[in-house]
């Protein structure tokens, strides 16, 4: 139990009330500082390190300052995890200082060394203040320590002169805090009376706050002109797709499309020379994002030369081929096509590295596969067609391997098997009804999507 000292008198109380209530609400508006620059931090799109080690490194100098001027240790009354707290804080201060320093490249070289090596030493400290707690050897040390890392960023402050106007801030309001600190570690160690590092202290937060301040703003204007580049790049993709679905006595078809981000690598489209004659195709590039899109985008202009080759699937694949080999920056596309004559009552399908195309007849589901190698990869690939008779009620069914490989939280994949008793299960449901099934399915059993999601359904009328 805590007991005051007696002999403290009222004098004294109210002497050491108006010494400590400058370094108190100092403190206060330090915390605050901090407390919204973390606030702040954390209420934008995305985190910012910057702010967060800033406002940290303002949090702990407070805290520290609070328990420092705290009327406790002036009334006699020593409670020993106050005590623990106290000087434990005053290890980990420097932690956050020397991460935001590195933030704002202020340490180059020898520097970083020196960042690295300080913060598990102060981490260290902080855990042996907390369990040792207060005494005059610690104090000793911590005062050494301080003065130690002081002196050396003061030294390589002196070495890196000139830079940007935010190296330049910084290194100024550190200096002048450095000087003042330097000045009440010294004294310290014999004991003082008036403490001016806190003033400095909120001066370089200032300096702090001012680049802090300019690098979030600026960070937050690239990514709006970021986000701005990625709509235009959205929509551009979207131009490339089928604008509508093609009309015909013959053929119905829907298709879907679920990008795992704003910009995506799969690709469909349809070949529509005649009523009664369609091509599908449907496209998937390895990898995601804006390369994935951009090569989109060629498999896009590669289809659309091989106007030839409409009725031909593997001369259609074999010219794409070559038109995307060399230009793909060592990505791949795997793809499939397949042709359908109302006339000839006949399909013919190529694959290229791509999930087989289903066959849904009479309640029986078929794998049609006839693949050869994804496209872009080599000028020797070679594909071969297979040809088929259709019969009214045919479903045809292409789609990418992100449904196969969607996983749920067991990590166990949708799978083909899954798919196909899906695919089953629509089979009596219009074609847009089925598509919305089939993806709604995919998206509730999928944990995350971790990749694009593309269907195309295709119903024969004959």
């Amino acid at each position: 139990m805590v007991q005051a000292d007696p002999h403290f008198a009222r004098s004294d109380i109210l002497r050491s009330f108006n010494h400590s209530q400058v370094y108190l609400i100092l403190g206060d508006t330090i915390i605050t500082i901090g407390l919204l620059a973390g606030f702040f931090s954390l209420l934008r799109r995305r985190l910012d390190p910057l702010l967060l080690w800033f406002a940290l490194f303002a949090v702990l100098y407070g805290l520290r300052l609070e328990l420092e001027y705290q009327l406790l240790w002036d009334l006699g009354l020593h409670p020993a995890v106050l005590g623990h707290i106290s000087l434990a804080i005053d290890y980990l201060v420097p932690i956050p200082a020397f991460f935001f320093f590195r933030q704002v490249d202020l340490f180059k070289g020898n520097g970083r060394a020196l960042a690295t090596i300080v913060w598990p030493i102060a981490l260290c400290c902080a855990l042996a203040a907390l369990v040792l707690g207060s005494s005059d050897a610690l104090r000793i040390i911590n005062n050494v320590f301080i003065l130690a890392a002081l002196f050396a960023v003061a030294l390589l402050l002196f070495r890196h002169r000139g830079g940007s106007p935010d190296y330049v801030l910084v290194r100024r309001g550190l200096l002048i805090f450095i000087a003042c600190a330097f000045f009440d570690n010294i004294t310290g160690i014999w004991g003082h009376f008036y403490n001016i590092e806190p003033f400095s202290f909120l001066v370089l937060l200032g300096y702090l706050g001012i680049v802090a301040g300019r690098r979030t703003l600026a960070k937050e204007q690239q990514l709006t002109v970021l986000q701005k580049e990625l709509d235009i790049a959205q929509q551009i993709q979207l131009s490339i797709l089928p604008a509508s679905l093609p009309v015909s006595q013959s053929f119905k078809v829907a298709a879907r499309y679920l990008p795992m981000t704003s910009i995506a690598g799969d690709f469909y489209d349809f070949l529509v020379p005649t009523d009664s004659e369609i091509g599908l195709l449907i496209a998937d590039v390895s990898g995601h994002g804006i390369p994935a899109a951009l090569i989109a985008s060629m498999v896009k202009l590669a289809a659309t030369i091989q106007s030839a080759s409409i009725a031909f699937p593997s001369n259609l694949l074999l010219g794409m081929n070559s038109a995307l080999l060399g230009n793909t920056q060592r990505q791949y596309v795997t793809a499939a096509y397949v042709y359908i004559n109302a006339s000839s009552q006949e399909l013919r399908y190529s694959g290229a590295g791509h999930p087989p195309m289903l066959l849904l007849r009479d309640g029986v589901l078929t794998e049609i596969a006839e693949n050869g190698i994804p496209l872009a990869l080599f000028a020797d690939a070679s594909y071969e067609t297979v040809t088929l008779p259709m019969q009214a009620g045919d479903r045809l069914v292409l789609y990418t391997d992100g449904l196969l490989e969607a996983t749920n939280a067991h990590n166990e994949e949708f799978g083909s098997a899954r798919l196909h008793n899906l695919i089953r299960e629509t089979s009596d449901q219009p074609l847009a009804d089925a598509a919305d099934k089939i993806m709604l399915k995919i998206q509730q059993w999928s944990a995350a999507q971790t990749d694009d999601l593309t269907v195309l359904i295709c119903d024969y009328k004959a």
